[in-house]
């Protein structure tokens, strides 16, 4: 956009692995920069990072990338139009909103652009200016918002920082999977948010934090949840994020911890050095392993403790209390960003709350990092003296198909490509019951329809997905998450983590533990009875579940989008008075129910100890050799590190030019693969479900 005079913000297009041909009908500029596409316009090659004059009817042509790099990107003068969605013109496909139509474009597709200002045309990007690409990386982060000694190791920060991580060929915008060792934990478990260490109770993420998503580590991307329970120990800082954007299945990387005032330096620099088209000359060291805890209020201080975290150099992370499930917590957390609402801070971005925290989003190059912290201590002095807050609520009465068809194809799907041997596969229903100490699949269903889910959280797992606990402790079902994560869940299906209930808000990864399906909890486009936002819920709603069948749910999920499903909502407020007289009330009943269900879990806990289940060893044989390779003839190869996901010949089979014969997964795509030429299929090299490196043969030709 710089090279082209455009707006920053002005919509361009990106290219995954592979790229498109686009035939132009009126006379523009373009800009390409990024990986090696071996990009032709009518024929001829395209210079990178320069401007490039078009004339009508001229045809640009895209390939595979060749050499280093994942993805290239194309602006055009005066930018693609397309309507701001949630004000972003960026497609998120997975959501099915923003760019050209919601999705990934497609053979006759015609996109719109505004017309060409004729500004700085004749720019040129520095040679020192423009990104070195390799497939070996160094990313630079802030330590934090997690580490030693409350959740990692000293040895386990150790190992982080001096591993040659590798990228695993299931990555994609949403979040990049790494492959390698495990940490040894500081914790045994993560208790009422979890079976396993690297569980927490939920809490935002910062863009480009690295989540353990039980062992394996995911560097969450621009695509990636708002919302989770898993620890991160580190975050990529914004000048490194475009680094994300390119890397790509069997690279590896290193991570190097730099500090704030170093990451605020390298940010302004980059800034300045795009505005002029200049070279970077910022150097910068590595910082010490110290702590991510930036401050840290004593509960006489605040009436409660207060630990604030750093989580990268746009983020700060503020925990109140203990490691435990307490809705006064989570009061304290609503009450703070109340708070700051009402100050309006230049400066701050976003407020996103989590079960007993709050993530400030925000810009210290108007608001600096030393002057937030003083203003957040000093909003403490004033919080602490409100002993009682009352909100409003609403009862929301919403159908669950219970243990739903679509909670089956997901459960099948990880245990083909994730981990086949995981206790809660292949009935998560029965893992919840076992792990809570009932005596029958009927229990845990009678206990989820009987409780009323108070929502915490919103964004978890994306869209406006709820998470939510039982306002009664003794319905309160533990379990622990998926580890590693799944790959894919169905949109709305319905599942528990810790002592948490997630709605998901749109299909993608996922680690709750199924217990069915429900209806839409974001609606893209329309305005109903239900949907006056585009999300359904809001903080403190409580959730009332009642049974339909498979059948009926796909009914009212064609009907509700359009208003053509009522749902009962009532309104109410929740006290949080009134809470803790329950509390007190039921308090025997509710001591022996959970010390019934915390010797459950300590049973199952001891069991996955001692059968090693407790942790996941990551891996990934991209360089595995194959005797079959040697076979003459022509070998039909992979243009990229992946998993065979389908072969759709055997050997014998003929084939055309042309021909599909194979379909890989890689970076959440399934990329086709076509024969080179006609002939016979006279040796197979992977079967479905191997990896496969880039280069290798799948197939070899006669």
């Amino acid at each position: 956009n710089r090279l082209l005079g455009n707006e920053e913000k002005a919509a361009g297009l990106e290219f995954t692995l592979n790229g498109p041909t686009l035939k132009f009908n009126q006379a523009t500029r373009i800009a390409l920069t990024g990986a090696d596409m071996q990009a032709t316009l009518d024929g001829n090659p395209v210079p990178g990072y320069t401007a490039i004059a078009i004339q009508p009817g001229q045809t640009l042509k895209l390939g595979k990338v060749v050499g280093e790099g994942a993805r290239a990107y194309l602006a055009i003068a005066g930018g693609i139009q397309c309507s701001p969605y949630l004000g972003s013109r960026s497609t998120f496909t997975l959501g099915q909103f923003g760019g050209h139509g919601g999705r990934a474009l497609r053979t006759g597709d015609v996109l719109h652009f505004s017309p060409d200002n004729g500004t700085d045309s004749d720019l040129e990007v520095p040679e020192t200016l423009k990104p070195s690409l390799n497939n070996q990386w160094t990313l630079r982060v802030i330590y934090g918002p997690h580490g030693a000694p409350d959740f990692f190791t000293d040895d386990d920060m150790a190992m982080f920082f001096s591993t040659d991580w590798q990228v695993h060929y299931n990555s994609s915008r949403t979040g990049v999977r790494l492959v390698g060792p495990k940490p040894g934990w500081a914790r045994s478990d993560g208790g009422e948010a979890g079976m396993h260490p690297s569980n927490i109770h939920d809490n935002a993420y910062a863009v480009g934090t690295v989540d353990f998503t039980g062992d394996m580590p995911v560097i969450l991307g621009p695509d990636g949840p708002s919302l989770g329970g898993f620890v991160c120990p580190a975050t990529v800082i914004l000048a490194d994020r475009w680094k994300l954007g390119q890397l790509k299945a069997g690279d590896t990387l290193r991570f190097e911890a730099i500090s704030l005032a170093d990451a605020d330096a390298l940010a302004a620099e980059q800034d300045a050095c795009v505005a002029a088209l200049s070279a970077p000359e910022q150097q910068v060291s590595p910082a010490p392993i110290t702590t991510p805890i930036l401050n840290r209020l004593s509960e006489s201080d605040a009436g409660v403790e207060v630990v604030y975290r750093a989580a990268g150099d746009r983020y700060l992370l503020v925990e109140y209390g203990p490691l435990v499930l307490d809705l006064r917590l989570r009061f304290r957390a609503h009450a703070l960003m109340l708070w700051l609402q009402e100050q309006q801070l230049d400066g701050v971005i976003e407020l996103t709350p989590g079960i007993r925290s709050l993530q400030i989003h925000f810009d210290p190059r108007q608001l600096p990092r030393t002057e937030l912290l003083e203003t957040l201590a000093q909003a403490e002095h004033a919080l602490q003296q409100q002993d009682d807050l009352e909100v409003p609520s609403r009862i929301v009465h919403i159908p669950l198909s219970w243990d739903d068809e679509a909670c089956h194809q997901a459960i099948e799907k990880y245990m083909q490509s994730v981990r086949k041997d995981a206790p809660w596969c292949p009935s998560n229903l029965e893992f919840i019951r076992r792990i809570n100490g009932l005596d029958s699949i009927d229990d845990v269903k009678k206990i989820l329809f009987s409780a009323r889910y108070v929502v915490m959280g919103l964004g978890d797992v994306y869209l406006g997905a709820p998470v939510a606990t039982p306002y009664d402790p003794r319905h309160r079902l533990v379990t622990t998450k998926y580890n590693p994560a799944r790959t894919w869940t169905a949109e709305n299906s319905v599942g528990i983590g810790g002592a948490y209930l997630c709605v998901y808000g749109m299909e993608g990864p996922g680690g709750y533990q199924f217990v069915g399906r429900t209806l839409q909890m974001w609606n893209r486009y329309r305005q109903t009875e239900a949907f006056d936002q585009p999300w359904l819920l809001r903080f403190f709603d409580q959730i009332r579940f009642y049974e339909v069948s498979h059948e009926e749910l796909n009914q009212i999920r064609r009907d509700f989008p359009k208003g053509q499903y009522p749902i009962r909502i009532e309104e109410t407020t929740f006290s949080q008075k009134d809470y803790q007289q329950f509390l007190d009330d039921n308090q025997q009943d509710i001591t022996t129910f959970t010390d019934a269900r915390n010797q459950a879990f300590d049973e199952e806990l001891q069991r996955w100890v001692a059968s090693g289940q407790i942790n996941f060893q990551s891996e990934q044989d991209l360089d595995a050799d194959n005797s079959a390779e040697s076979v003459a003839g022509t070998p039909v190869e992979s243009p990229v590190a992946g998993n065979i996901w389908k072969l759709n010949v055997a050997e014998g089979d003929s084939v055309n030019a042309g021909d599909v014969v194979a379909v890989l997964e890689s970076m959440k795509m399934e990329i086709e693969i076509s024969a080179p030429e006609s002939g016979q299929v006279v040796a197979i090299n992977r079967q479905e479900g191997q990896q496969i490196n880039a280069g290798q043969a799948i197939m070899v030709l006669d």
